[in-house]
């Protein structure tokens, strides 16, 4: 069904039809996909099937977090527009401190919590190729995803029934409210930026963590920082640069810190890359417990940047679509207070022609 077909399903009430035809004639688009072709957030597609296969749940959503650990293995999806991490793990080391939230399985499901951002949530229970696909599905006031937990084979299917009988609402409604999102915000012009105080306190930096501070206090937006910044701090390089690190990475056999992440999750992958394979747009990742699909020819903008820590250098490679949004960003791995190793900065280096990274 073409998307011009329906303008604006949620006035007239009838997006469960026009739900059920769409699928019916486009049995393989996926429902993230599908939403954005019929002009509504996913979450209201979803909401469609309640009382279905589908159960609206009424939680704390950090409560529900420390109980994910009862069902023992599962996959952890995040993504944003052009990016998607999935980790299989367990739900362990779960610690929050008001709205913020932590989750460390050690080598497996990695993830930083951001709870102001869980609006909703759903007990999901789909046909996929391999059979039955249960999982619970969360997300935001404008009903975009911030987060995704699959059962596996490993998992045990008893507590997630459980979890969604005793957490489901009493509104099994087919419809779901959601917020219009926020306009993009602008980035101030250039001439406002006092870049030559900018680059005195980016070299003053003691902690990566504090780079968010900085960009606050300058009013500067984070593309916009890395461009007007001198080459040592921040320099662009081709939008390849993603598929160029993570073969490299592999064939070197150099562990990095993969971070994806939404407004409500950031989720982390730290260890080896292996199969590396590129389909159509996108550039994959295919391990054992860890897979990653990026929208190559979504990447607008490709930077080495550096921050000075207490610990030493760290350099990242990062990737950013055409509003500034940060699709992913790549770290080589290193313990609390070790350097990142000499390769990972050479590795950064090819990445550079014609010109060195000064360290």
């Amino acid at each position: 069904m073409p998307s011009t077909a329906v303008t604006s399903p949620t006035e007239t009430g009838d997006l469960r039809l026009i739900w059920r035809t769409f699928h019916s004639v486009n049995p393989k688009v996926r429902t993230r996909d599908a939403a954005a072709q019929l002009g509504v957030s996913e979450a209201e597609l979803l909401a469609t099937s309640c009382g279905e296969n589908v159960v609206r749940l009424n939680a704390e959503w950090d409560q529900l977090v420390h109980r994910l650990a009862e069902m023992g293995p599962v996959m952890a999806l995040t993504r944003n527009e052009h990016a998607v991490s999935e980790k299989q793990g367990t739900f362990r080391n779960i610690k929050f401190h008001g709205q913020t939230g932590i989750v460390r399985d050690e080598g497996g499901i990695d993830l930083r919590l951001f709870m102001r951002n869980w609006y909703m949530g759903f007990a999901v229970e789909t046909e996929g190729r391999q059979g039955k696909l249960r999982s619970f599905q969360f997300f935001d006031r404008c009903g975009s995803a911030v987060h995704k937990v699959y059962l596996t084979d490993r998992s045990d299917k008893s507590v997630y029934e459980r979890l969604a009988s005793e957490l489901a609402s009493a509104n099994q409604e087919p419809h779901q409210h959601v917020e219009l999102a926020e306009p993009h915000v602008l980035d101030r012009p250039d001439s406002k930026i006092n870049v030559s105080c900018l680059q005195e306190a980016w070299h003053a930096l003691e902690d990566t963590h504090d780079f968010r501070n900085l960009l606050e206090r300058f009013g500067v937006g984070r593309v916009q920082a890395l461009r007007l910044v001198n080459d040592d701090l921040a320099c662009r390089v081709h939008t390849s640069a993603l598929s160029d690190i993570l073969h490299m990475a592999a064939q070197y056999h150099i562990s990095i810190t993969i971070f994806v992440g939404n407004p409500g999750v950031i989720q982390i992958h730290s260890g080896l890359v292996h199969t590396i394979k590129s389909t159509d747009h996108w550039v994959n990742v295919l391990d054992d417990g860890f897979n990653l699909h990026i929208r190559e020819d979504q990447i607008r903008s490709a930077w080495v940047v550096r921050k000075p820590t207490e610990d030493g250098l760290v350099s990242s490679l990062e990737l950013y679509d055409e509003k500034g949004e940060t699709i992913v960003v790549i770290f080589a791995k290193r313990k609390e207070g070790e350097s990142a190793p000499e390769a990972w900065h050479s590795m950064l280096c090819s990445l550079l022609p014609a010109r060195r990274l000064r360290r």
